[in-house]
């Protein structure tokens, strides 16, 4: 056995209620924790060497899924965690996120080691991004589609990613498991002063691309990208802000036939990462 034989059969128990909580964002922001289901997600948190106050297992396949994990990340899963505890079948089926449960759901500490609040950046922060690929966005609301632009930016070698504070919050159930597991390893910065921010980059030395349909865009592809661009990638209905595109001073738009006006904003995002990252 790999775990204790502690076994939670009560949704008031009170570690059940308090991850019931962490679906509501402002109880993660107040606790600093989030929380995921699912096996690959837990194997790459605790490889990842992400600190997890509780890890919860459904009771019929405890063994099964500590096996897995074990033979996984090579040892006992539980010695990576603070506490490890089952949770009667219907009282984890009634708490899971997923439709097919895997048996395991995390409870993580935010990752202050590389996601962190800026409002402007100091000089030594500056120096510390120099040479650093970094790829913006403002106002992406979609959980679903930050997550995969988190997963696109480890693809194609993004070191930093700025967000903007009203972007959805990385640390949702949806952002999480569609990041499949790089959000545990990529430099994320909010800031609610991003216009500011890019014109750092810019004072820098920087070029900053605004991803929009402005008469002065150039077509991606047309040109050549120099080290140290960046591009900024605006809201899913919206686009961008015309402060933040004046902000940036250059931009840039994907080439696309006539039989849709725009691109998800996840897929645009890994259009420019690819291409920027050439």
């Amino acid at each position: 056995m790999f775990f204790s034989s502690e076994t939670i059969r009560s949704r008031q128990n009170r570690a059940v209620t308090e991850l019931a909580k962490l679906t509501d964002r402002r109880e993660r922001e107040t606790v600093g924790r989030f929380r995921f289901d699912g096996v690959k997600l837990a194997e790459e948190a605790i490889r990842s060497g992400i600190e997890i106050p509780l890890l919860f297992l459904r009771e019929s396949e405890a063994e099964t899924v500590a096996a897995r994990l074990a033979e996984r990340i090579g040892g006992d899963p539980t010695e990576r965690v603070g506490r490890a505890v089952i949770l009667e079948n219907s009282v984890f089926d009634r708490i899971s996120e997923e439709k097919s449960p895997e048996g395991v759901i995390c409870v993580a500490k935010y990752i202050d080691k590389f996601q962190k609040n800026v409002t402007i950046y100091s000089s030594s922060e500056l120096s510390e991004l120099a040479g650093e690929r970094i790829v913006l966005l403002e106002s992406v609301r979609d959980p679903s589609n930050i997550g995969a632009v988190i997963r696109s930016a480890a693809a194609f070698g993004v070191d930093r990613l700025i967000i903007s504070a009203d972007c959805a919050d990385i640390y949702h159930p949806r952002a999480v498991r569609a990041s499949m597991g790089t959000l545990f390893r990529q430099k994320i910065d909010r800031t609610d002063r991003l216009g500011d921010v890019i014109g750092q980059l810019r004072q820098a030395g920087r070029r900053v691309f605004a991803a929009t349909l402005d008469a002065n865009a150039m077509r991606l592809g047309s040109f050549p990208v120099e080290t140290g661009d960046c591009v900024v990638i605006g809201n899913e209905g919206h686009g961008l802000s015309g402060a933040t595109v004046a902000a940036c001073g250059n931009s840039v738009y994907i080439p696309m036939g006539g039989r849709a006006e725009s691109l998800n904003a996840a897929v645009a995002a890994a259009l420019l990462m690819w291409e920027f990252a050439k």
